[in-house]
């Protein structure tokens, strides 16, 4: 496997998603800004697209890959094991989805409790959530292909199939002015039809490795049974930011307008932790998984450090050039129709605190790949748990004091703490340690990073009067910063050798 090659290409498609997200959310602030409606439809979106999250981006993989791998050679072993999985996931997300749609209601208030002072904002929130839960069921199953597609090395097309979401929800947003209210209706249906079009989309590409097949007759065998009990701390753990983020939401909700601000800060940084830590994640833990069955310590070695090295060239030199422009990247992606000059404000705040856990973010990621290699989905589990409460904590005791700022703020606190812990425990079991080549690339990493922001930093005001809210063609004005930003970033780096175009062919 070349991981830079798998990575990228894992990435290509994630970042034509992220920017077609982009162009959907330009729209979405354009026609609703950040007022009920959005709010409302805000809520509706965000479970879904969570447990979405939850399960494409490494979550389901951290469970299913490891066993899948380990019985490849086996296809008759394999082929079971997989439409045994299959069956129990449709018979188990059928009636979820039943019991959570008669239930909705309680299960809205639960998830934006704030609302309940609002009775027409409910009412629609639930409605909205009716018309998108569906799209959990499909979604899951379309994770279930991508983790199959991602087993024998074929990242491009799983990672390609949320573009449709994307593509879907512009068309109907280019409608926003003929809809009106009606828009956040269609935009809900839209999100479920996609959930259909993406499990179609990967099924014509997994019949090549497997043929689906719904048998009731089904055993649970001693490896379907090892699955399911690593799947929910693997959801836990693997989707820990996710969840945090959900969190956040449900404690949002009992101020105006601060899911929307929240949902807005959470489309930037996410394009960069897609690439930084579900990327490097996903693609490492497939070849990562047999390195650890037979017990090649060198490349387990190897492939664990450039995957860590890899996490943190991407992640470092992001969250310093968010932290110092976060208001105008707001105001620039953001800043238009209903998404006023105090919602570009709130919004960039969020992402200011956001940006200082980026890192994290990523790392989390990443390391917990190395435990998911090795079956392992309870230390990082318990470690998840302990940062979700911490998460709980900070929020619910400090919100009415400083109101929905922190959020970010105990997200990022968190996220730290969640990953410090995963790398005490992997040093503590003797799972990592680190080479020489990654210590020296550090410091090169750390030393370019910085060299970027102050460059970046000064582009930025050099262009301030055309990143203001009222400017024209801010948004290009913007691309043009943040390109001339990367390149320097990456002739700094290739410079001071932080990285070597060789390492570009290098398989581990």
């Amino acid at each position: 496997m070349n991981l830079i090659k798998s990575t990228g290409t894992f990435s290509f498609f994630t970042i034509i998603s992220r920017l077609l997200g982009y162009l959907r959310d330009i729209l979405i602030a354009v026609f609703l800004g950040a007022g009920p409606l959005a709010d409302a439809f805000f809520v509706a979106f965000r479970i879904p697209n969570t447990f979405r999250r939850l399960f494409s981006e490494g979550t389901f993989n951290a469970a299913f890959v490891p066993s899948y791998s380990s019985i490849l050679d086996n296809k008759k072993k394999s082929q079971k094991f997989a439409n045994n999985i299959f069956t129990l996931l449709i018979i188990g997300l059928f009636f979820l989805v039943l019991v959570i749609e008669m239930m909705m209601p309680i299960f809205v208030f639960l998830i934006a409790p704030g609302f309940e002072g609002d009775y027409q904002k409910m009412e629609l929130a639930i409605t909205l959530t009716r018309i998108t839960f569906p799209f959990l069921m499909f979604i899951s199953l379309a994770s279930f292909f991508s983790a199959i597609l991602n087993s024998h090395n074929k990242f491009a097309i799983a990672s390609a199939a949320p573009i449709i979401l994307n593509i879907l929800l512009i068309g109907v947003l280019t409608f926003g002015k003929i809809l009106n209210d009606q828009l956040v209706y269609y935009m809900s249906y839209a999100v479920t039809i996609s959930g259909i079009l993406q499990l179609i989309f990967l099924y014509f590409f997994v019949k090549k490795y497997f043929y689906p097949r719904i048998n009731l007759s089904f055993k649970i065998d001693n490896k379907v049974k090892l699955f399911f009990k690593k799947l929910l701390p693997s959801i836990f753990s693997s989707g820990v930011t996710q969840i945090n983020i959900l969190v956040g939401t449900i404690i949002a909700s009992f101020q105006a307008s601060a899911v929307s601000y929240l949902y807005y800060a959470d489309r930037i940084y996410q394009i960069n932790l897609a690439i930084a830590g579900i990327a490097i994640g996903t693609v490492i833990l497939p070849q990562l998984s047999k390195y650890v069955q037979s017990n090649k310590k060198e490349k387990i070695n190897l492939i664990q450090n450039k995957a860590l090295e890899l996490s943190l060239f991407l992640s470092i030199p992001a969250a310093l050039a968010l932290l110092i422009a976060s208001e105008e990247i707001i105001s620039s992606l953001f800043g238009y129709g209903s998404f006023d000059e105090l919602s570009v404000v709130n919004s960039a705040k969020a992402l200011f605190y956001f940006a200082i856990g980026l890192p994290a973010f990523s790392l989390i990621k990443v390391f917990s790949a190395f435990f998911f290699a090795r079956h392992n989905t309870k230390v990082p589990f318990y470690i998840s748990l302990i940062s979700v409460l911490l998460n709980v904590f900070i929020s619910v005791v400090f919100f009415k004091e400083v109101g929905f700022i922190i959020i970010p703020i105990a997200t990022t606190i968190s996220s730290w703490f969640n990953a410090i812990l995963l790398f005490i425990f992997l040093k503590r079991k003797k799972l990592f340690s680190f080479n020489l080549v990654f210590l020296n690339r550090l410091v090169k990493i750390l030393s370019a990073s910085v060299l970027m922001s102050i460059f970046f930093n000064y582009i930025i005001h050099f262009f301030n009067d055309k990143l203001l809210y009222g400017a024209s063609f801010k948004a290009i004005y913007l691309i043009g910063t943040i390109v001339l930003g990367l390149i320097f970033y990456l002739v700094i780096a290739i410079l001071i050798k932080a990285f070597k175009r060789s390492d570009i062919n290098l398989n581990y």
